[in-house]
């Protein structure tokens, strides 16, 4: 393999890295990043390998001996301290980050996102070892970004107020946690001279993201937009707008996304004490105008006819419970992650949702063809 340089043109050493959460969606991504196309190592640490089972196994795999899979849960390992002290790195991927979770089990949702993190934060800085922690782009809140001119300071990652819901709106649990998690690293750095980089994903979409219930999921769970829309979509059930579908979002590939994550790693005097967003603020739609694209992309995959009435509209009461709130547009402001790191995102909305759903599509019949879940009638 070449030797690979960084932004600057300086080598890039190979280095071990401490992946915590290597088993979920985006660690699935990285993991195959770092093993195709660089020399470092990687200590995968989850409680499931399903996502990573195809980098982990057969013995004569071209990387072979660089990525290992410990199987823990870092509520309660002793083994954390000594994996996070054998690596250069450790990234942090590990979360509560459903949003009916946010209602229904906030106390889960907070000890997830905020006390169960405070360990890799501590022996990062007492080992003196560098951290890149995923945090949400939801720390953001209700966003008052979207009511500012484009130019307007209040609108960029360092300047931003966090306004969020009041208490008894439950679904700001997932927020609040993951801003004091920031607030802590951002703190370990300046006291104590913590090199750390703090992620802040704007919903990054691709093969492998989230769950469909009932197939790689617990059938009685709610997941995030999208995979509920393609959950509808598979089961030729009409898609679900809560409140109407009028909140905006962006949308990333993961395979874009997983590129600005690369550059971090190997960059580390660009990245350190940065706070970067991670999203494509030209994927731009309502939650409406996402339905209504993954209504026409899904028939192009499937072969299949839209339903006559593709869509019902719920109000967020009776799709998510009491509690639930929301922001009405979350775009991504990208000025820090263009000057440091000269990333930009490149994936049409309509190829990434192509891709995401060509996958579910065939994951969906496979598990018919296995009898795990019943075929919907056309």
């Amino acid at each position: 393999m070449a030797t690979r340089m960084d932004l600057d043109g300086r080598p890039i050493k190979p280095m071990t890295i401490c992946m915590i959460g290597a088993g979920g969606f985006i660690g699935s991504h990285l993991c195959e990043k770092l093993m195709a196309e660089t020399p470092h190592k990687v200590l995968a640490l989850d409680v499931y390998s399903d996502k990573i089972k195809h980098l982990l196994e057969p013995d004569s795999l071209p990387w072979a001996g660089r990525i290992v899979f410990h199987r823990l849960n870092i509520k309660h390992d002793s083994r954390l301290e000594g994996l996070i002290k054998m690596a250069d790195l450790t990234i942090n991927l590990a979360a509560i980050c459903t949003p009916a979770d946010y209602n229904t089990r906030p106390l889960d949702t907070i000890y997830s996102n905020f006390i169960d993190a405070l360990p890799v934060v501590k022996y990062c800085s007492e080992n003196n070892k560098r951290l890149i922690h995923f945090s949400t782009c939801e720390v953001y809140g209700k966003t008052i970004g979207s009511f500012l001119p484009k130019d307007s300071p209040l609108r960029k990652e360092d300047t931003s107020p966090c306004i969020f819901g009041s208490i008894e709106k439950q679904r700001w649990s997932y927020a609040c946690a993951k801003q004091l998690i920031e607030r802590l690293i951002y703190a370990e750095g300046a006291e104590n001279g913590l090199d750390f980089t703090i992620v802040r994903p704007f919903n990054w979409i691709g093969p492998r993201m989230d769950f469909i219930p009932g197939i790689d999921g617990p059938s009685e769970s709610v997941p995030r937009v999208l995979a509920c829309f393609s959950n509808n979509l598979l089961r030729r059930e009409p898609l679900k707008l809560v409140d109407g579908g009028e909140s905006q979002r962006t949308f990333v590939y993961i395979k874009d996304a997983i590129e600005a994550v690369l550059l971090m790693i190997e960059n580390p005097d660009r990245a350190n004490g940065h706070i970067f967003n991670v999203g494509n603020p030209n994927n731009e739609v309502t939650v409406r105008q996402l339905a209504e694209m993954m209504t026409k992309v899904y028939a192009k995959v499937s072969g299949k006819p839209s339903l006559e009435s593709p869509t019902i509209d719920v109000s967020s009461k009776e799709f998510y419970g009491e509690g639930y709130d929301d922001s009405d547009k979350r775009i991504p402001d990208m000025t820090i992650i263009n000057r440091q790191l000269g990333w930009n995102p490149k994936t049409t909305l309509w190829d990434l949702l192509e891709s995401t759903l060509t996958y579910q599509h065939r994951t969906y019949a496979e598990a018919i063809k296995k009898s795990m879940v019943k075929p919907i009638a056309s």
